[in-house]
């Protein structure tokens, strides 16, 4: 019985291209956005390994700055504030509303969970038009770690009063994924980008190309 889908966010359910003008804007390197992210992710993580924890949004400016010293880009406190700024306002992709409308029809929860603050996530869900559609939303900021470690899927589930097993954790990330299944959680794959899903990770229980299908598939295993 699935009674609860957890959701990361940002690339997930938010599409990125605003962010990837920005970057393109101030760099000329086209994969700028996926090296910063790169970055900021293996720096979050050896944090977390080491019992370490920082506001993600400093992190990002951090990492963000070390991206435009290595690049040879002087950017100013105002161009970072424009470029990091943008993601308030990232659009949700087409198939987001439709299926998160479906799940809610079905009586499944829907939760967002990022390692994000909760304010930047409760202005990307209005921004965004999807709050409405959300019964609550949890930042790490409430462990004080990082996904992808289990603290977070964990603690989401105990303040939900909802059982590891009856939840299913959904992201176009594959590391994302992996730590949710460590703690417990089903997993389902969005592909949106077209690159291969590790192949030293454990498989997602199910996968889909687009958000309807995958809501389809989770929706299934309850009739």
């Amino acid at each position: 019985m699935v009674n609860a889908v957890f959701f990361d966010m940002n690339e997930t359910l938010l599409d990125l291209n605003l962010l990837q003008q920005k970057f393109q804007y101030y760099f000329t390197d086209p994969y700028a956005l996926k090296y910063w992210f790169v970055k900021l992710l293996h720096s979050s993580t050896v944090m977390a390994s080491m019992n370490e924890y920082a506001d993600f949004g400093k992190l990002s400016r951090a990492v963000l700055e070390d991206l435009a010293v290595e690049s040879q880009v002087n950017l100013k406190e105002a161009d970072i504030d424009s470029i990091l700024s943008s993601f308030k306002s990232l659009s949700a992709y087409d198939d987001v509303v439709p299926a998160l409308s479906l799940l809610k029809d079905n009586n499944i929860r829907t939760v967002a969970v990022s390692n994000s603050s909760k304010d930047m996530m409760k202005m990307q869900l209005q921004n965004s038009g999807l709050i409405d559609l959300f019964d609550s939303y949890y930042s790490t900021d409430s462990v004080n770690t990082y996904k992808p470690f289990k603290q977070i899927y964990q603690f989401v589930a105990e303040q939900e009063k909802l059982k590891l097993d009856e939840i299913y954790m959904v992201a176009s990330h594959d590391w994302d994924l992996f730590g949710a299944q460590k703690a417990g959680l089903k997993t389902a794959y969005i592909k949106r980008k077209h690159e291969i899903y590790n192949p030293y990770y454990p498989k997602a229980d199910i996968s889909g190309d687009d958000l309807i299908e995958v809501a389809d598939l989770i929706i299934d295993l309850n009739i």
